[in-house]
């Protein structure tokens, strides 16, 4: 039977090539060329644009790590700039110019890529969209038609089931954003200036959820304690409970097919230069 790590193996080989959107300069390019200047506005429309033209509100609520003002400088903003239709065709424009560059045209138009796009869309067809708010909304975007933007597409959306499971995780532990990041700190998934820089926060804010997470006595002088320590593997293994589902649609025998052909996928993104060391993100090595 299919167990949790399966879900956290296949989004660690995934995630590389589906934060490209991010990290790579074609699609930084495509979003500026659809009127988004700057990373941020482009970070926030190209993801957000599955939802519709939404505020501050609904995206710091979906997103959940980000500081609330550090949103609210960007949305609404953002769709006086460009539409969400047009956010997703940069996206997509984005993602073709990137892949191509990285894994190079011969593998693009690979049986192998093919294979694994197929594999993808099965699991992410078998997705239940109650209570997955960000993964319903990926659902609802066509799925191209070649098969490495198919690929891109089906991880998008299963990684984004798994974002909903995991905030579903945090929440029901009272983890708020910024005590989210100093967990994940601690535990080495990430670095502070990282997560800061990249999500807003301030060191106010940050000190103020040491503390809080002191009198929790999950940390103590900086360190997690035993308790937060058993804390970060919780959420982390209810996260993987929560993301397991849709891969069942595979089998263990389609999961580890699918794992061997993300495997040069993931590693042409890393020799590529465009999955950043201790970026945010805090993906984990594939076992």
């Amino acid at each position: 039977m299919t167990s949790p790590g399966t879900a956290r193996r296949l989004w660690a080989l995934a995630e590389p090539f589906h934060a490209l959107t991010y990290f790579a300069p074609e699609c930084h390019d495509a979003a500026e060329q659809a009127g988004l200047t700057g990373f941020w506005n482009g970070y926030f429309a190209l993801r957000a644009a599955p939802l519709g033209a939404v505020g501050p509100e609904v995206v710091t609520a979906l997103f959940h790590n980000f500081e609330p003002g550090f949103v609210a400088r960007r949305v609404p903003g953002i769709w006086d700039a460009t539409t969400p239709q047009a956010a997703l065709e940069a996206r997509l424009a984005g993602i073709d110019a990137a892949a191509r560059r990285v894994l190079g045209e011969d593998r693009i138009d690979s049986p192998e890529i093919a294979e694994a796009a197929d594999l993808a869309a099965t699991a992410a067809a078998a997705i239940e969209l109650p209570g997955r708010p960000m993964a319903a909304a990926n659902t609802g975007v066509p799925v191209p038609a070649q098969p490495h933007l198919r690929l891109w597409q089906s991880l998008t959306t299963l990684r984004e089931h798994r974002g909903d499971g995991h905030v579903v995780a945090l929440v029901q532990r009272e983890i708020d954003g910024v005590t989210a990041h100093v967990l994940a700190a601690a535990a080495g998934r990430s670095d502070r200036e990282w997560l800061m820089r990249a999500r807003g926060w301030d060191d106010a804010a940050w000190e103020d959820a040491v503390a809080r997470l002191g009198e929790r006595r999950w940390m103590d002088q900086g360190e997690l304690t035993a308790e937060g320590l058993a804390m970060v593997a919780a959420v982390e293994a209810d996260t993987d409970r929560l993301a397991l589902a849709p891969w069942q649609a595979l089998s263990d025998v389609g999961c580890d097919r699918l794992a061997g052909l993300l495997t040069p996928v993931r590693q042409a993104v890393v020799a590529a230069g465009d999955w950043p060391t201790g970026n945010p993100i805090g993906a984990p090595e594939p076992a």
